[in-house]
């Protein structure tokens, strides 16, 4: 089951790798989330993800 709501502490792990150039596909697994959430949370946050795999 994936999860729905963003806590903070999942938000600082998504900047953090973010920031460290970690493809938004990647980052979904780590969290545990769809791309496409994961996609639609760094536009929210106005963070430009790198490059796809």
């Amino acid at each position: 089951m994936t999860e729905t709501t963003w806590t903070l502490d999942t938000v600082q792990t998504l900047r953090a790798l973010a920031r460290e150039g970690i493809p938004p596909a990647v980052i979904s697994l780590k969290l545990k989330r769809p791309v496409e959430a994961v996609r639609a949370k760094l536009a929210e946050l106005g963070i430009t993800p790198s490059a796809t795999l």
